[in-house]
């Protein structure tokens, strides 16, 4: 069963189009990746999914509503946090959760049930008359996730939820989404961490308003790259990288971290032709030539590249 079904969905801004014919299913109860780089079109594609904005083209079911004609409904089943804004600061926590739970027509014991609920999820028990701007970044997304759930809707949409939050937060934040996707919440995530992507059942990327890949993680790296990949380990990175791109036995290359990789050519000799160019020809010292399987970091760089 499909919590979200997307059909063709497009927006334009004037001549330029953000989003351009999109379309996917997510679902019920899977953690679904919607990765891209900045400006590639995500949250235009949340905004409008949330019924935030209205679609040029195209429409799509959410919870089973559509984001054109039934709008309102659309949002009764739905929790959204958005990147740009999910809290206010100058507010206590409390206050924040009393708000939110407002807007969502919490009262009484219902309310008392989830507000504990909230603060559990925060680690903020006995902190609730603490100004929200105060808090650690880490805690504060876990505040504001617990926010936008504290209704318990069907589906909750995340709009990159772990933007300049420290690695242990964010790994702490994505225990938090695979319990609620446990109890049965669609979770549909935008993100630019390629390494959250590990953590979805499902993945698109989008590059330029277009969707330009989908499968599981697995799927992505089996699929789109199909030549060998080297991680090299060398001396003056830089103009390594510079002398193996202009190889034309080379057909990609990328940085990671302090290594190099590249994807090979049919006719490479791989490490034999590495070492020759680098070592015997130009006097880098090279420590390492691996053979290796490609993260979805080489997938999107791949994908990029193919799609200029």
């Amino acid at each position: 069963m499909n919590s979200i079904e997307v059909n063709n969905l497009t927006k334009k801004f004037g001549r330029f189009t953000a989003v351009d014919q999109v379309s996917f299913n997510v679902k019920q109860g899977e953690i679904f990746g919607f990765l891209g780089a900045n400006g590639a079109g995500k949250s235009t594609t949340i905004r409008m999914l949330t019924a935030i904005l209205e679609p040029t083209s195209g429409d799509a079911l959410v919870g089973g509503y559509s984001i054109i004609k039934e709008p309102d409904k659309v949002k009764t089943q739905i929790g959204y946090m958005s990147q740009k804004f999910s809290l206010y600061n100058d507010l206590t926590v409390e206050e924040n959760i009393r708000f939110f739970a407002g807007v969502y027509g919490l009262a009484g014991k219902k309310y008392d049930e989830r507000k504990k609920w909230v603060l559990n999820v925060a680690n903020l028990e006995g902190k609730e008359k603490l100004i929200t701007g105060s808090l650690p970044g880490g805690i504060k997304q876990r505040l504001a996730l617990g926010t936008a759930v504290i209704h318990e809707p069907k589906i909750v949409f995340l709009d990159e939820p772990t933007s300049g939050v420290d690695p242990v937060s964010r790994r702490n934040f994505w225990d938090l989404i695979n319990d609620l996707s446990a109890g049965g919440t669609t979770v549909l995530v935008t993100t630019h961490y390629l390494d959250e992507a590990e953590f979805c059942n499902n993945i698109i990327l989008i590059n330029a308003g277009k969707l330009i890949a989908r499968g599981n993680s697995k799927e992505l790296k089996s699929n789109y790259i199909k030549n060998t990949i080297l991680e090299i380990e060398a001396d003056r990175i830089i103009d390594s990288l510079s002398i193996l791109e202009k190889e034309d036995w080379v057909a990609e290359t990328s940085i990671f971290g302090n290594y190099i990789h590249i994807i090979l050519k049919v006719n490479s000799k791989g490490e034999a032709d590495v070492r020759e160019v680098l070592t015997n020809r130009n006097g880098i010292n090279v420590s390492r030539v691996d053979k290796i399987f490609p993260t979805l970091e080489d997938v999107f760089i791949h994908l990029l590249e193919k799609d200029k």
